[in-house]
């Protein structure tokens, strides 16, 4: 795994995380599947440990990378007398924020696992200062109350799921550090789409591009991209959305696509930017 070529990332869609990685390891059936998950994903009591130490203990898959690491977590033992998780470390602790949500499969659309999103706060609760450092915990659910369950998640709103029985023996969790950029994890969901001016053709845009050499003014307005002027929208094309828990739903556009003057199309939010950046330096804006 080490002789990866550049632009190979470990990159799971959170359903990626629960039925295969997860749900394999609670099981442990396949020595050699377990020893080569254990590569990818290693176990670590992570509260031992500061969040920023924790990217060197990732994986293989996740050495070098800056935004995401991976692990298995085992269960505390304070938890299996029935007590609450201890999430302490020596500077701080991880403190949940919003709701639990449900993991759905896309196959049965049947929940089968269950996320937490928590935050590191440094220093010692309630006064710890919050930090950038992000965690999303799965736990899986309990397959054989999957009936059970099923009935208890239908029941629950979607704001306050109901808890299901769940596997207990490992969680798995993503680390992560917010920046002021999307990272690539949030990206893989999420499209943008770009609605352009309805006042403005293809056959006024073509006219303006022609008339550039001709007039000063005109060479100002064919430079203005028409994808800038426009609306934008953000557009999921998954359930689960992003695994931090950040966009929301799918948004229709406010017209349909086939009318005159509408350009729909679709980029990722990270090439919208390379436009922007491509455009500011070429004086086109």
């Amino acid at each position: 795994m080490g002789d990866l070529p550049p632009g190979f990332r470990f990159y799971p869609t959170e359903e990626e995380l629960v039925s295969f990685y997860l749900q394999n390891k609670l099981e442990g059936r396949r020595e050699d599947l377990n020893r080569v998950m254990d590569r990818v994903i290693p176990v670590l009591y992570i509260y031992e440990y500061n969040p920023w130490d924790l990217p060197q203990f990732s994986g293989e898959a996740c050495h070098g990378d800056p935004e995401q690491w991976f692990f298995f977590i085992p269960r505390q033992e304070s938890e299996a007398r029935g007590g609450r998780p201890r999430r302490l470390t020596t500077t701080g602790y991880w403190k949940a924020t919003g709701s639990p949500s449900f993991v759905y499969s896309s196959n049965s659309n049947r929940a089968i696992g269950l996320k937490r999103t928590m935050v590191f706060y440094n220093g010692r609760a309630p006064h710890g200062n919050k930090t950038e450092w992000k965690m999303n915990e799965y736990k899986a659910i309990e397959a054989h109350h999957a009936d059970q369950n099923q009935s208890l998640i239908a029941s629950s709103s979607s704001n306050t799921p109901s808890a299901p029985t769940l596997r207990q023996e490992f969680s798995l969790c993503r680390v992560y550090k917010k920046s002021k950029c999307l990272r690539a994890f949030d990206r893989r969901p999420l499209g943008v789409e770009i609605m352009s001016n309805p006042s403005l053709n293809l056959n006024q845009t073509a006219a303006a591009h022609e008339g550039a050499g001709h007039q000063g003014q005109g060479s100002t307005s064919h430079r203005r991209n028409p994808l800038m002027g426009s609306d934008q929208r953000t557009n999921s094309s998954s359930p689960e959305s992003s695994s931090s828990g950040d966009h929301h739903g799918p948004q229709p556009p406010s017209q349909p696509a086939g009318e005159t003057g509408t350009l729909p199309m679709f980029i990722d939010n990270e090439a919208l930017w390379d436009l922007e950046q491509l455009m500011i330096n070429n004086n086109w804006l």
